[in-house]
């Protein structure tokens, strides 16, 4: 498991210190940063992008649970507070755990326990572009962009919603099939690939449309899109 990259936010210096403390004897914890601002730690988080945030409840300018609201959604937080009247409003943004102050090694190594289970069951982020070769440069190709993929040889046509000439690159269709998520896009044809959220209707002869570009289905293919077609109805 790779480590969690944690942030510690207090306005008590003592406090982050005692947690950086206990977090760098963690061998599945790096300290990326601690702060004794919160505003501070809110503009630090973008370039961070920290997994874990121990954070206090009672600051200035900014208490942690209106920090915990601004933060990125795939990062969580353990409160420490010397306070309990806390500990039912820390559940309502998906806190891991509250640790009451001072804090215990012990009880600070049961929260880092329910980390560690959020990080192994946290699904793995999909990558969202990838760049691909042309003859004067590396493009980075946003998926959500493609239309459809043609083949021809080793050859491979991008179509994107964005411009209206394909882009050209040099490799082959299944080469490039193995790159796409295959929860986005699917091979109808030996010479195509179709973004499945781009497609507009299929036809009557089984070919489908995007946009009022016609891509052919063949039969090789056909069960597998008859089959997204129908755990996609609305009504049956």
């Amino acid at each position: 498991m790779h480590k969690i990259k944690c942030i510690v936010v207090d306005d008590e210096p003592l406090a982050v210190e005692m947690l950086a403390t206990y977090i760098r004897k963690a061998p599945s914890l790096e300290l990326a940063g601690t702060f004794t601002d919160p505003v501070q730690a809110v503009s630090a988080m973008a370039e961070i992008k920290p997994d874990l945030v121990f954070m206090d409840i009672q600051m200035p300018d900014l208490n942690g649970l209106e920090l915990a609201r601004l933060i990125p959604e795939d990062t969580r937080i353990i409160f420490t507070s010397a306070f309990r009247q806390y500990a039912f409003e820390s559940y309502e943004v998906e806190a891991l755990d509250y640790i009451l102050k001072p804090i215990r090694y012990q009880k600070f190594l049961e929260a880092v326990s329910k980390a560690e289970k959020w990080m192994a069951n946290r699904p793995e982020k999909s990558r969202r572009s990838a760049f691909i070769k042309t003859e004067r440069e590396y493009r980075n190709i946003e998926f959500d962009q493609i239309l459809y993929v043609a083949g021809m040889k080793d050859y491979v046509l991008i179509y994107l919603a964005s411009e209206p000439e394909p882009i050209v690159t040099h490799i082959t269709l299944k080469a490039i099939e193995e790159k796409l998520p295959s929860d986005m896009f699917m091979r109808v044809h030996r010479s195509y690939i179709v973004a499945l959220d781009k497609i507009t209707a299929i036809d009557s002869c089984g070919d489908i449309l995007i946009d009022k570009i016609s891509v052919p289905v063949s039969d090789s293919y056909r069960k597998e899109i008859e089959g997204y077609v129908k755990g996609n109805l609305l009504a049956r």
